[in-house]
Parts: C-alpha cells; sequence; structure tokens
C-alpha cells in the first residue's frame, strides 16, 4: 500500500491531487469538532434566512442580528457574573449569569427581528433597506457601546463548556470521529442538529409548513383557502429571530468568552449564501455551512501545518492572507455557479396588501 501511495504522488501534476486528498483525509477527522464549531452561527443565520424567505420574506439583516445577539449576551453575563456566575455544573459548565445571558441574547434577536417584520410586512418597505439598516445600526451601536465597556476591563460570565464524549464512542473505527464532531460540542452548537432535523421535517411535513410554503409562493392563492398571509409572515419572520440569537449567542458564549466590535465578520452574509445553496431547505443550509466552514479551517490548517513533501512546497510558498480569504474565495465561487439554477419562494421580497372586502 505504501508503494502505491509513493507511486500516485510520484506522478507530475496529478501527484500533487493525490497528495491533496491525502492530506484531507488525515486532517480533517481531527479538526472535525472545529468545523462544526465553526459552522454553527452560519447555519443558525441560515436557519434565520429559510423562516423568512420562505415566508416571503428577505432578511439581509441577519448580519445585525447576529451581533446585537453576541453583545447582549456578553454584556449581561458581565453585568451578572458577580453575582450570578456561580456555581457551574459540570454539564456544559452552566452557571446562572450564562442562562440569564443567553435569555437575553435571544431577546434582543426576536425584538429585532419584529422590528424587520413590522418594516417589511406592515409598513410594506423595502425589505433590503430595512436588513441594511440592522447591519448599519448594529455595527454602529455594538461597536460604541464596546468601546465604553471594554475601558473598565469587565470580568466576562465565562462560556459554555464542550461535552466530552466517551472515548469508547469516538475511538471507534470509520465512524467515531463522526460521533466526536457531532458530540465534543457546547449545548449550542449541539442543539443546532436537532433544530435542521426538526425544521425540515416541519417544513416538509407538517400543516405549518405547507400553509409557510404556500405563503412565500403564492400567499393570494393561500389568502383563499383561509390562510392569514399576514400572521404566517409575522410569526415566522420573528420566529427566525430565535436562530439568529443563537447564532450571535454561539460567538460570545461558546466559541469565545468576550465580544469585540464586529466580530460576526460577514457570517451573516455567509448565512444568506448557505441558504441559497441549500436551496432554502434546512438540512441543504447545515450542509453548505459545514462546507464553508470546513474550508476555514482547512485553511487554518494549511497555514499553521502545511503537509510534506512537493504540496507542502507549494502551499508553503502561498501567502497566509490567501488561507484567510478561502471560505469566502469558495463563497462567491460556488453562488456563482448555484445562482440561475435555483428558484427562490416565488414571492419573496414581494409586500403583501390584503384584498379589500367587498
Amino acid at each position: 500500500m505504501d508503494q502505491l501511495i509513493t507511486a500516485l504522488y510520484s506522478i507530475p501534476l496529478l501527484g500533487l491531487v493525490f497528495q491533496m486528498a491525502g492530506y484531507l483525509i488525515a486532517i480533517v477527522p481531527p479538526i472535525s469538532p472545529i468545523i462544526l464549531r465553526s459552522a454553527t452561527p452560519i447555519a443558525f443565520g441560515a436557519l434565520c434566512g429559510v423562516m423568512c424567505e420562505r415566508s416571503g420574506v428577505v432578511n439581509i439583516g441577519i448580519e445585525g442580528t447576529m451581533l446585537a445577539s453576541a453583545f447582549t449576551g456578553w454584556v449581561v453575563g458581565v453585568a451578572l457574573a458577580p453575582t450570578l456566575g456561580t456555581p457551574a455544573t459540570e454539564l456544559f459548565g452552566l452557571t446562572p449569569a450564562l442562562v440569564i445571558a443567553l435569555i437575553a441574547a435571544i431577546g434582543v434577536a426576536l425584538a429585532i427581528s419584529a422590528l424587520h417584520a413590522w418594516l417589511s410586512i406592515s409598513v410594506r418597505a423595502d425589505q433590503i433597506i430595512s436588513g441594511t439598516i440592522i447591519n448599519i445600526a448594529a455595527f454602529g451601536v455594538t461597536g460604541y457601546l464596546n468601546s465604553i465597556i471594554a475601558k473598565s476591563s469587565p470580568t466576562s460570565a465565562g462560556a459554555f463548556s464542550a461535552f466530552q464524549p466517551p472515548t469508547a464512542l469516538t475511538d471507534l473505527p470509520v465512524v467515531g470521529w463522526l460521533i466526536g464532531m457531532f458530540f465534543a460540542q457546547g449545548p449550542i452548537s449541539m442543539s443546532l442538529i436537532v433544530f435542521v432535523i426538526a425544521l425540515q421535517i416541519l417544513l416538509f411535513r407538517s400543516r405549518w409548513g405547507l400553509r409557510t410554503r404556500a405563503v412565500g409562493e403564492h400567499p393570494k392563492a393561500a389568502e383563499t383557502v383561509g390562510i392569514d398571509v399576514i400572521l404566517v409572515r409575522y410569526r415566522n419572520v420573528i420566529a427566525g429571530g430565535l436562530f439568529a440569537g443563537l447564532a450571535g449567542a454561539s460567538l460570545a458564549m461558546e466559541a469565545t468568552n468576550s465580544f469585540q466590535a464586529g466580530m460576526t465578520a460577514g457570517r451573516g452574509f455567509i448565512a444568506l449564501a448557505a441558504m441559497i445553496v441549500g436551496r432554502w431547505t434546512p438540512v441543504g443550509s447545515l450542509l453548505a455551512a459545514l462546507l464553508f466552514s470546513s474550508f476555514l479551517a482547512i485553511g487554518q490548517a494549511l497555514s499553521f501545518a502545511p503537509p510534506s513533501g512537493q504540496l507542502g512546497d507549494v502551499l508553503s510558498s502561498l501567502p497566509s492572507q490567501l488561507y484567510d480569504a478561502l471560505p469566502y474565495i469558495v463563497t462567491i465561487i460556488i453562488l456563482a455557479g448555484v445562482v440561475g439554477r435555483t428558484r427562490p419562494p416565488a414571492a419573496d421580497g414581494q409586500p403583501y396588501e390584503r384584498e379589500a372586502a367587498t
């Protein structure tokens, strides 16, 4: 086997491809928990987009909603940590301060989503402009407040800790690394799988899902059969804020225990790309988020631990900034191939006005 691998690696040009494939096979299982952890805010943001756009409402304010919820979770934790920060439980390092901060982060996201729903559905304002205002306001307000609070060097409430699955499971051949990937996570990342499966089933196998898709495809026809289009859109857009809140909380309360201005770093927009690549489905959005985060994790691995041999020499000669930009480059390339081949909900982005009673 070693002789065969050596022979494949020695083929001119094509050998580099085989070397890269071998490197990925070796490096992906150890970094798989990092891949899912990086995919969590993107996937939750994509679920928010699915909830909104399946109802016919465009929401590009996911980035700002995530940023506001991340700041809220952090600042509430900072305020409560001195009095409620202890004791912590062994399960996920839960403390009363962390739980209350998580609830506050989700609450702010729900409030922002309600504002976007009101502007988009009742006021019938331009949905792109509404989302843009949310993004700009969230970036400015959180950055300003963070600069004020950070001067006092506050003590954070900590972060949710990752669950440690039994080594007997993670050491299983073939599937052990998958078990480690999905279970060696904090509570927010672990809940992602539950939400994706539940939303996929509900969207395509329940009355609520049928009404949601009807409202997003043909709201006038939906109204003729007794569906309250306005109510469905309000409910789904606000409920989508739950996922945006979890996305922001995962950044400030699980991936880290701090907040930095603009820490979402475009993840809300990548979430929209994942939603499009995933064809407006929860499972597809998760797979797209995992794809994007895989390139992010692989890019970091290539910059810190490049493979040996000719491939390592080639990759080491590339600037490190290229690896940082790799997930964004992949996003652009994939979207360029997907746009035009996927069809959004027919009424997506179109304000709806009830028929006048006669």
